[in-house]
């Protein structure tokens, strides 16, 4: 059954991703998706387009722009300012496995360490979700890892 439900999800990413994306790294398939420019522009603020270019493997689990924009009105402005530098780069590591993990290694009720330092939550009863946050496409694979689309911002505890 998880492995159905995350099959269905990859096969319905191949509309959102080119088909070549494997081929580019967890940065440029994110950019060339076009549903993740404030992820983008927040990697970018927080130094870290570099790092997650890098070899890898890294898994991420990728807000959309819909996410931020759910945010209180201001939060992303806020985190984008120089002295919030360490936060911001708190919240996006925590989005951040070190490792390659695709949908078959996943269990209900699993935890992976973050980069940040906490463990996320994956959830699979009833679709499959890290801590609240709904995977709306798994798998989608780059050259230094893969990304997993989910429907919120994650927040460490701070």
């Amino acid at each position: 059954m998880i492995r159905r439900t995350f099959m269905a999800l990859a096969a319905s990413t191949a509309l959102a991703f080119p088909a070549m994306a494997q081929e580019k790294d967890i940065v440029d398939t994110a950019v060339d998706a076009g549903s993740f420019s404030t992820l983008v522009a927040a990697v970018e603020a927080a130094g870290l387009v570099e790092t997650l270019k890098g070899e890898g493997p890294f898994t991420v689990f990728a807000p959309t722009d819909d996410a931020f924009a759910a945010l209180p009105e201001g939060t992303v402005d806020d985190l984008l300012k120089p002295e919030n530098n360490d936060k911001l780069t708190a919240i996006l590591t925590y989005h951040v496995v070190a490792g390659k993990v695709m949908s078959g290694d996943l269990s209900d009720g699993m935890t992976a360490a973050t980069v940040q330092g906490d463990d996320v939550t994956i959830k699979t009863e009833g679709g499959v979700m890290v801590n609240d946050a709904n995977v709306t496409s798994a798998d989608i694979e780059a050259s230094n890892g893969v990304i997993h689309v989910i429907d919120k911002v994650l927040m460490p505890a701070m």
